[in-house]
């Protein structure tokens, strides 16, 4: 048996633990979705936090969508 260079993340065991049990395809799906929206939740916040730290507003983007050569 290979032994895995790094142990396995408490997020990584957690998900382990919850999946012990065999899932319905509805129940899955379901996991499926809320990871979906957790990560994207997590994508959005770090964008607004570059946007904010970059002084970035919906008019800057507009005006660069609109250079000329766009």
């Amino acid at each position: 048996m290979e032994i895995l260079p790094q142990p396995l993340s408490n997020a990584q065991l957690e998900i382990l633990k919850l999946l012990s049990t065999n899932l319905s395809e509805s129940e899955l799906k379901e996991l499926k979705n809320e990871l979906a929206q957790f990560y994207a939740k997590k994508a959005i916040q770090s964008a607004n936090q570059a946007w904010q730290e970059k002084g970035l507003s919906n008019e800057i983007m507009e005006q660069w969508l609109n250079e000329d050569g766009q």
